[in-house]
């Protein structure tokens, strides 16, 4: 089998990928015709700020027609092995070249495994550190550029992210025989990480990303205001509904360890395999994974990686993100600065009836305006009833151009269906813009004219 690499961010050099191609090799020559012959080391530029993923994704998908029996018209079939970022370059190869809007579909991909390992498919809390900070940090940096246009990519709640993962909600891999994995740890080096930041400790995480943000199983919510369905009176509070039922990405198995983390040679997920250690679990895994031919060894693999999650997760918190997104009803990204937004619960749907220590984080992404919440999802589990919600307060709450405060709530639709751990649900909220007639009027042509300086909103609104 062909066999190709693809490292993460801001990597200077091969030595990256450890000893895991010569373990795989070794572990899989006979029995699968892994040759180390076969197994083709990635090296793309991340490190230049001008760099885009799109450009990345181009520039692989030419080196893939260079590599031996490839050509202009063909790729031969092969399998994917990612660190971190290497995981979203894939998948927005994918998207480009074999998604809804190329020329070839998913029936033509030849990409038949991708195992991502600690894929930053949601982005990473680490990346809005930005370039000082993250230029400090030895796990992420090599002395050269930090390749800010990838960096905003990787930034939790960007546009990209967005687009990518909204577009993927309807993709049926294993339909169309492509089976990809994300294997991901959460143990702590703390000997490499714990005197930089609180990020590189995070519980939940590996380090740098989040299992919940490594996980490709994640939802989908979107929410209207109604214009005159009245939740609370004072202040005037309007309805937030579900447009349709919440959208699940179809499955792809997730394994979660507890001895790996995200880099460095005692722990790393990938940097730690020697290349004798054929007998590694994440390499054992992966080999599991590449032995999947059918929708139905999919399935029974993805139940033995959830196994493996229920048995490294016992006894232990697990968490999840909601990434929301506010706008308008006439296209208006509402952005950083122009709204709050509280999670409620009780039967009154209150902030203060949420249980003790369920939030952890909360990012807003400056670029998209996006807000990203990190919550526990064991104690998101403790509401009462399972009710739950969330109030938006946008601004200006008056005037000529305004909104309501709007609020949501369970009611009707399970909060379980909403609050999953280990995953990632997108919150798209589109609020009414409420305009005052006054904006425009027409005076008679036979009247006295008049000086609307100082006119006053009338408090009748569009229709």
């Amino acid at each position: 089998m062909q066999l190709i690499f693809v490292h993460g961010w801001s990597v200077t050099n091969t030595n990256t990928y450890g000893g895991l191609p010569e373990a795989l090799a070794k572990a899989g020559g006979t029995e699968m015709d892994l040759d180390i012959r076969h197994i083709y080391l990635g090296r793309y530029i991340s490190f230049h700020d001008q760099v885009t993923l799109d450009d990345i994704a181009r520039a692989m998908d030419r080196a893939l027609r260079d590599l031996p029996g490839n050509g202009d018209t063909h790729i031969e079939p092969f399998s994917c092995i990612t660190h971190s970022t290497g995981g979203p370059v894939l998948r927005f190869w994918v998207d480009k070249y074999y998604g809804p809007d190329a020329q070839q579909g998913l029936n033509d991909l030849p990409l038949k495994h991708l195992v991502m390992l600690a894929p930053a498919n949601h982005g990473s809390a680490l990346a809005k550190l930005g370039k000082a900070r993250v230029g400090r940090i030895k796990a992420w940096f090599s002395g050269v550029e930090p390749g800010q246009r990838v960096l905003d990519w990787l930034c939790l709640g960007s546009e990209g992210q967005w687009q990518l993962n909204e577009r993927a909600l309807a993709y049926d891999y294993a339909a169309h025989g492509f089976y990809p994995f994300v294997l991901i740890g959460q143990g702590i080096d703390r000997s490499l990480y714990d005197f930089l930041n609180n990020y590189l400790v995070e519980p939940g995480s590996d380090g740098v990303v989040r299992v919940s943000g490594a996980n490709m199983n994640y939802r989908y919510l979107s929410l209207t205001q109604s214009r005159d369905q009245v939740i609370r009176k004072q202040p005037r509070t309007l309805a937030l509904n579900p447009d349709g039922d919440v959208r699940a990405s179809k499955p792809v198995p997730l394994g979660v360890y507890n001895g790996y983390s995200h880099s460095g040679k005692k722990m790393g997920i990938m940097a730690s395999i020697a290349g004798d250690d054929d007998q590694a679990p994440v390499v054992q895994d992966i080999l599991a994974c590449f032995r999947v031919e059918s929708a139905a060894d999919y399935l029974r693999r993805a139940a033995e990686l959830e196994l493996l999650t229920d048995s490294q997760q016992a006894g232990t918190d697990r968490f999840c993100m909601f990434v929301f997104n506010i706008c308008d009803d006439q296209g208006e990204q509402i952005g950083e600065g122009d709204y709050d937004l509280y999670l409620l619960a009780g039967n009154n749907y209150q902030p203060q009836k949420l249980p003790k220590g369920f939030f952890k984080d909360s990012q807003m992404n400056s670029q998209s305006g996006r807000l990203v919440y990190y919550l526990d999802a064991n104690r998101m589990e403790e509401i009462r009833d399972g009710k739950f919600g969330l109030r938006v307060v946008a601004r200006p709450t008056d005037g000529f151009s305004y909104y309501c405060p709007a609020e949501f709530r369970s009611e009707g639709m399970a909060a379980a269906g909403i609050l999953k751990p280990n995953q990632t649900t997108y919150v798209n909220i589109i609020l009414h813009r409420f305009v005052d007639e006054a904006v425009f009027r027409f005076d008679p042509a036979t009247a006295a004219r008049t000086n609307f300086k100082r006119i006053k909103p009338s408090g009748r609104t569009l229709g």
